[in-house]
């Protein structure tokens, strides 16, 4: 398999099989895959495909099945793919309206069909089998959720230092940002790196609990202590006993509990409520919160003594706008967890990340969370370009930094009422395709290259391939002179 094709599939990667009973269906689908330097399998019958898939040393990277297969094959064949191990990526092929597919069947092809939709659906199989090959290695290490606070900018850098300077103290921290910043993810790190790490990690949301609940809550209460006490119980104060305490919200909480936290804090005692017996705490307060607390003091809203018993070690998370260079970071690290949570993939084109450091991100990080679920839903194991992003998260994307549709077409005619501008223009005198293809290559190498800030292992991961074959490219169009690639 050539790797030199801007359309190849990474090395590495294995064949497709195409099983259709129509002679001119496979040699179309054929020669669309060898346009693109993929090396077919034709004609793999369900009592042969076993046999052929343990002849390929590199495996199946998707199956495509033809209309003109009989129903038995077909749902065989898919029985198959389904048991395999790994499973199999299966796509059915159609020439008319897409049919219906059950959950065993990753996508449909419609032919006529074009470069970019066909490369779309062979990097959705490639992640797809990607996951299928790390969900057979084992038991692994879950993800801790202050992983979403990487980054290089220089927001994150420093907020980092503080929690390493602050984390194996006892001191009192107290958290400020916007909602959907990461509040929680920096508390769960700060303990983490603290001696308390083996030690519980108790969070309580003042802002979601009614006031007249909050102290049971924090401080438990007794059998009879109030009406429906049937039983004594512990408060987050006892659960959190040589822990992290996270009161997070802490800025709607009622003056009356005030009051009653500021003596926890000053005598680290407390009385469950219906008991008089006094308990020794040693809890560590971790504090948050989305809003002004000295304008609150101003508008007596907020106790002024409580604000400078918490305010030992402020920590401000800058929102996500003020982050842009994260957000490809965050992004990789919201798939991966995602895909380690095993709930799906998918992958997002430089541009597309592009477009989304263009947007506001009202909700910061949450937000940006809830978009990668929401893309993942939409278009399972696919690759997301910036036409796939919802109209919000374009807008402020400039025109001219969306990328030229280099997609090329394929065999075929075009779909009927299809736009011109979806395929390139072959012009009158002709054009020689090697040359253009080589051109369209440098073209992407240079963007990948620039983006990676010239670090040639993160351009490969940006151009799915390997360093190696990469370091060749460079020699290839002279990208390498006076540097040592050696080092890469």
């Amino acid at each position: 398999m050539s790797e030199s094709s801007p359309a190849a599939a990474p090395a590495g990667s294995g064949c497709v099989f195409i099983a259709d009973d129509d002679e001119a269906s496979r040699s179309y689908l054929r020669t669309v895959l060898e346009f693109m330097d993929w090396p077919p399998v034709l004609e793999c019958r369900p009592d042969v495909i076993d046999a052929r898939l343990a002849a390929q040393p590199v495996g199946c990277t998707a199956l495509f099945l033809g209309e003109s297969l009989q129903e038995t094959d077909r749902e065989a064949l898919i029985r198959y793919a389904a048991g395999h191990k790994p499973k199999l990526p299966v796509f059915v092929v159609h020439s008319g309206e897409a049919p219906a597919v059950g959950a065993d069947v990753l996508g449909t092809l419609a032919i006529p069909t074009r470069h970019d939709i066909v490369v779309g659906l062979l990097h959705k199989a490639q992640v797809f089998m990607e996951q299928q090959r790390e969900g057979g290695e084992g038991p692994r290490r879950p993800l801790e959720l202050f992983r979403s606070l990487s980054g290089n900018s220089r927001g994150t850098r420093r907020i980092n230092r503080m929690i390493e300077q602050v984390a194996d103290t006892d001191a009192t921290v107290l958290i400020l940002g916007e909602s959907g910043t990461g509040k929680e993810v920096v508390a769960r790190k700060l303990h983490y790196h603290s001696a308390r790490r083996g030690k519980p990690f108790v969070p309580v949301n003042c802002g979601a609990i009614p006031g007249e609940l909050l102290e049971s809550e924090l401080f438990g209460h007794e059998k009879g202590a109030f009406t429906g006490a049937i039983s004594a119980r512990q408060g987050r104060f006892e659960m959190a006993e040589g822990g992290t305490l996270f009161l997070d919200e802490i800025g709607d909480m009622s003056m009356h509990m005030q009051v009653k936290l500021l003596r926890v804090l000053q005598e680290r005692t407390f009385e469950r409520v219906g008991s008089n017996k006094t308990q020794h705490c040693n809890v560590r307060i971790v504090a948050a919160t989305h809003r002004n607390l000295e304008e609150a003091i101003r508008d007596g809203r907020f106790r002024e003594d409580l604000y400078y018993r918490l305010n030992v070690f402020p920590i401000e998370m800058p929102p996500l706008r003020d982050r842009i260079e994260d957000i490809p970071v965050l992004v990789n690290d919201l798939i991966t967890r995602m895909e380690h949570e095993k709930r799906g993939s998918v992958r997002l084109t430089p541009a597309a990340v592009a477009a989304l450091c263009h947007y506001l991100w009202p909700g910061n990080v949450r937000e940006l969370a809830n978009l990668i679920e929401r893309l993942a839903i939409l278009h399972p194991y696919g690759v997301v370009d910036v036409a796939d992003l919802p109209d919000k998260f374009r807008a402020g994307h400039p025109g001219r930094d969306l990328p030229a549709d280099a997609s090329g077409a394929l065999p075929g005619r075009a779909e009927p009422g299809e736009a011109p501008s979806t395929s390139p223009r072959l012009p009158s005198d002709g054009l020689d395709l090697k040359e253009h293809l080589s051109q369209l290559e440098l073209n992407l190498i240079r963007q990948a290259l620039e983006q990676a800030g010239g670090v040639v292992a993160h351009a490969a991961q940006i151009l799915r391939m390997r360093r190696t074959t990469l370091v060749e490219k460079l020699r290839k169009y002279g990208l390498a002179r006076g540097q040592d690639l050696s080092e890469y």
